[in-house]
């Protein structure tokens, strides 16, 4: 699965068909095998296997002679390939509150959005089993472009983990985003939850395990 962020010279025929959708918004099968000189066999191929990643979706277009044929476009999970200013936009401001009010500031600033963001999940989490809210967690990281997975460990408790870092180089330069990662997941699960993996001390993805046995003290102190 593509991960990477795509530049303009791509490195096989998956990233190739995604950059060529990029620029045209919607392409048929015969006109990717026009720009790429592959067969329809080969496209299709390429184009199923970009599907069944969530980055490619089609869509019917009918005719008024012969068969419909299938138009592609690229899913709103494959925009996050694309290069964005975003990264650069909050490293800037993040520099700017360092600037002024050093790591303090910065931890204040980052603090506040996070408490933000649980007032505005929390509703993605109600009346659900802890099974379901690890769930329901690990999707919301994955919409942000960590590649978050899940899995329910042999003694009951779960572990999640991403596969990904979405603001590597933020996250490198100011650990505060690291360091509020498990708070928010504390408040949207309802139990303790301990990093065990990190990305930043050269583990391969970035793991929490969620303590099971912590809710129903979690839940008394509520």
């Amino acid at each position: 699965m593509i991960t990477h962020q795509l530049s303009q010279n791509p490195d096989n025929t998956q990233e190739a068909i995604l950059l060529y959708l990029k620029k045209e918004s919607e392409m048929t099968v015969q006109a990717l095998c026009e720009v790429l000189n592959i067969t329809a066999m080969a496209v299709r191929r390429h184009l199923q296997v970009l599907q069944n990643d969530g980055l490619v979706e089609s869509r019917i277009v009918r005719q008024s002679r012969g068969r419909p044929t299938y138009k592609y476009r690229l899913s709103n999970k494959a925009e996050s390939l694309f290069p964005s200013g975003f990264q650069n936009l909050a490293m800037d401001l993040l520099d700017a509150v360092y600037e002024q009010s050093g790591h303090k500031g910065v931890m204040e600033l980052l603090s506040f959005r996070n408490r933000k963001r649980m007032i505005r999940l929390r509703q993605r989490v109600e009346n659900k089993d802890l099974r379901e809210r690890v769930k329901e967690v690990s999707k919301i990281f994955s919409e942000d472009g960590y590649m978050t997975d899940w899995k329910e460990l042999d003694d009951g408790n779960f572990f999640i983990f991403q596969q990904h870092c979405a603001l590597h180089d933020i996250a490198n330069q100011y650990r505060q985003v690291c360091a509020l990662e498990p708070q928010l997941m504390e408040d949207l699960l309802g139990v303790k939850v301990t990093r065990e993996k990190y990305m930043l001390k050269n583990d391969s993805v970035c793991g929490y395990l969620i303590h099971r046995q912590s809710e129903a003290s979690v839940q008394s102190q509520s």
